[in-house]
């Protein structure tokens, strides 16, 4: 019988540090008769205590144990051959005896003395399983009933848990974690970059090792004027760059500094008081140990009381610890150093993408400092997310929602904030909206009221943190309208965060807030025209494409068509599971040509690799939005493409924008051939009548469905008024599967069919009877053929 491991014997975590060695022996302890409601059960049910035995070091332990080890499975090899038929037959027979004997209720001796036998088995058993998985080293000397049967039985299950743990490893490092930050990670092949302009930042030594390991040569601007103030001024930073500028480092490694300079002191502090107490710490030793068993025990009193109960039950064996004795070999800064590493750095995000992606930077700079981090979000085990914060990481990175609901439930990672020397706001003028995140708000007011430190740095990073609407004349008519310009957004946002002091700001953004490598354009349409030039561009201009949308709805809708239309778009919206969204977006930095169909979760932040345009299918709804979308291609000096679809209802967010940005020039027209238009019509319509088709058959079917097993578990009759739509015949319902099925026939043919048709009058004799042709029209990228446009515009001019 195997325990699972972290459900039963989880006290057995702490023997992963210590062992027992057994000075007395096991006493059995008398049991009152009247406990047993019949006197049968007294020889079944046996307690025995261990009064005297001491604590000692794991590892000197351990080598006697396995000596131990050694000398019992060398003698049970040569009894092994004789005794393995004959044991499992035995162990059988006598759980049979006992059931029988228990139903009738006629038990004699020789039953009571093999039941017996078997309870110990089975504790001993259990115990060194839960042993052999954790690590323990434990030795035990249990009662004198030993025979070959129970040898055997402790042997199998041993080596079964050691060739596991030994299996372990070499599979979890084999593994490579799949993350879209993986390629800009390890974009570089210079594993070794020379990294002397990151010294004179105030860098520390572990993190750049880190960056030349990763190829980070040089820092960006934000990050060159931030990082001094932040490490040796210990400022709060305000920090506003363009997208793709390189931000996430300019908060991460001053937080990575910050908590090696903890880790500096307080190991300093401890072993100095090691030194000075080693004389008389035997008894501190016992009761901080003794503290720390009791809160482990508090942390998972829930969940292992059921366990524990069960264990003692099927055991049948009861062990009292007593007259603790330590061994002075044992250290008290590593006790000291589990129980005392609070919580250090938090960095807070909007989305749970962006989440992960902040994670997988800390984690590449901190490589090679032993820092710990986790991530806590929504759409994942909030159990295994406080598993993970069981392990006391000194860096959280954390969506709102899902941080107060720990907070709540008083997580004792999360209960002393009062220690935090890091607070991290990505994205910032979008976490402090009003009507949005209102975790956040309840989690600063807890910050900066009961749980405040005076020493905590707070940085506050966006692309559009300076960025400020133009207030229309009629609200500034009345009487206590005020206008809103840069400084008084950062007093407010200051004030909201809770930064008292003197703040560094850095605003490193250009007038029109988006990149100069970014190239912005245009396309007029009606509303329903909106769907054949998306499908053209996509056509047209192959690459990684990621298209906007604002709504969840439109976004499913376009994922059907463009699937019908064999555009394999990969969508990405909150309606979505988590562990989807995360597979698409992987899916979508993997594929060289690719389609993500998305609303604005993907909008903020998300640092994929070499996407090459941008379309906004509906004009995004503020300023804020256009160049934060806008901000996921043209990233890191490389060029992009943002493409506007502009319907008679979009004008009106387009204005805004335009004036906002403060645009001195009219955004271009992107170029279209309008001689194959025609046949994209086609294709579209034909693909947007199945798409009609199938999605009412889906939602019909679905409703239909849901009603007739409701009314089958009422057990009543349908009415068929209440059934959506007609309810058709045979005869009908096959002519529509025909009519479909005719109209996917005809849409492939037409897919088949090249759309831009290269022109080449000469024929040429070939094996199969024709030439075959590219069908795009090779080395023209879409940037190209703006260019290309525009040179033509200027030319035109002269």
């Amino acid at each position: 019988m195997k325990a699972k491991k972290g459900e039963r014997f989880n006290s057995s975590f702490k023997l992963k540090r210590k062992g027992i060695e057994v000075v007395g022996e096991w006493k059995s302890v008398q049991i009152d008769p009247n406990l047993f409601a019949e006197e049968e059960f007294r020889d079944i049910v046996c307690l025995e205590e261990l009064t005297e035995y001491k604590l000692v070091s794991s590892s000197s332990v351990g080598k006697v144990k396995e000596k131990k080890r050694k000398a019992e499975s060398a003698s049970e090899e040569g009894n092994e051959e004789v005794e393995e038929p004959a044991v499992p037959p035995k162990k059988k027979k006598k759980k049979k005896d006992l059931r029988s004997q228990t139903d009738k209720g006629n038990t004699s001796n020789t039953a009571e003395n093999d039941v017996l036998v078997d309870k110990v088995v089975k504790c001993n058993e259990m115990i060194e399983d839960a042993n052999s998985e954790d690590h323990g080293h434990v030795t035990v000397s249990i009662s004198s009933r030993k025979d070959t049967p129970k040898k055997k039985k402790k042997k199998v299950p041993k080596n079964k848990a050691s060739q596991a743990q030994e299996d372990l490893p070499s599979v979890v490092t084999s593994k490579k974690v799949k993350n879209w930050t993986t390629e800009v990670l390890s974009a570089t092949n210079d594993q070794k970059a020379d990294v002397s302009a990151w010294k004179d930042l105030f860098v520390p030594e572990p993190v750049l090792q880190a960056l030349s390991y990763l190829g980070f040569s040089a820092p960006t601007p934000i990050q060159a004027l931030a990082l001094p103030s932040a490490i040796r001024d210990n400022m709060d930073v305000l920090g506003a760059a363009e997208t793709g500028s390189g931000k996430t480092l300019a908060f991460a490694i001053p937080m990575i500094h910050s908590v090696l300079q903890w880790q500096k002191s307080n190991n300093s502090t401890t072993r100095n008081d090691s030194i000075s107490k080693e004389s008389h710490q035997h008894h501190d030793e016992t009761r901080w140990e003794n503290e720390d068993e009791v809160e482990k025990v508090t942390h998972q009193q829930a969940e292992d009381s059921r366990d524990e109960d069960d264990a003692s039950f099927t055991t049948g064996c009861v062990k009292v610890l007593e007259d603790v004795e330590f061994d002075s070999d044992n250290k008290t800064h590593t006790v000291d150093s589990h129980k005392n590493r609070p919580l250090l750095g938090l960095v807070l995000t909007p989305t749970r993408e962006l989440a992960v992606q902040v994670k997988h930077h800390i984690d590449a700079v901190a490589k090679f400092t032993g820092i710990k981090t986790a991530i806590l979000v929504g759409g994942m085990a909030a159990q295994k997310q406080e598993r993970v914060l069981n392990r006391k990481p000194e860096i959280v990175i954390a969506t709102p929602g899902r941080l107060w609901e720990l907070v709540k439930e008083r997580h004792p990672h999360l209960s002393n904030l009062r220690q935090l020397r890091c607070l991290v706001i990505d994205e910032a003028d979008r976490m402090v909206e009003k009507g949005h995140f209102l975790e956040l708000s309840q989690l600063l007011e807890i910050l900066n009221d009961s749980q405040y430190n005076p020493r905590r740095q707070t940085f506050v990073f966006s692309a559009t943190l300076t960025l400020v609407h133009q207030i229309p004349t009629r609200v500034l008519q009345k009487k206590n309208a005020k206008k809103m310009d840069k400084k008084t957004k950062l007093e407010l946002l200051m004030e909201k965060v809770g930064i008292k002091g003197k703040p560094k700001v850095i605003d490193l953004t250009r007038k029109e807030a988006t990149v100069e490598t970014l190239t912005e354009t245009k396309i007029h349409c009606n509303t329903n025209e909106k769907d054949y030039y998306l499908y053209y561009f996509l056509l047209q201009y192959p690459g990684r494409t990621m298209v906007f949308a604002n709504s969840i709805d439109c976004v499913k809708r376009l994922s059907s068509l463009l699937t019908i239309l064999n555009c394999d778009p990969l969508p990405l919206h909150a309606n979505m599971h988590q562990k989807q969204r995360l597979k698409n977006l992987e899916r979508f930095a993997e594929r060289e040509s690719c389609v993500l169909l998305t609303t604005d979760v993907a909008a903020r932040g998300l640092d994929i690799p070499n996407v090459q345009h941008v379309i906004h299918y509906q004009v995004p709804r503020t300023s804020e939005l256009y160049v934060h979308r806008s901000g996921r291609t043209a990233r890191a000096a490389n060029e992009g493409l943002s493409l506007l679809l502009i319907g008679p209802e979009d004008l009106i967010n387009f204005r805004k924008i335009y004036k906002t940005l403060e645009k001195s020039e009219e955004l271009p027209f992107f170029p279209v051939d309008a001689k194959c238009m025609t046949s994209i019509k086609e294709r579209m319509n034909l693909a947007r009548q199945i798409e009609k088709a199938e999605f009412f058959n889906s939602r019909e079917k679905q409703h239909n469905s849901w009603l007739q097993q409701a009314a089958e578990a009422l057990e009543i009759d349908l009415d068929d008024n209440m059934l959506m739509g007609k309810k058709a015949s045979e005869q009908e319902e096959s002519q529509k599967q025909k009519m479909l099925k005719g109209m996917k026939k005809q849409l492939k043919h037409m897919l088949s069919q090249p759309l831009f048709k290269v022109l080449m009058k000469t024929k040429y004799p070939t094996q199969s009877g024709k030439l075959l042709l590219p069908q795009t029209s090779v080395g023209i990228s879409a940037l190209g053929a703006m260019s290309k446009k525009q040179a033509k515009k200027k030319k035109s001019i002269k």
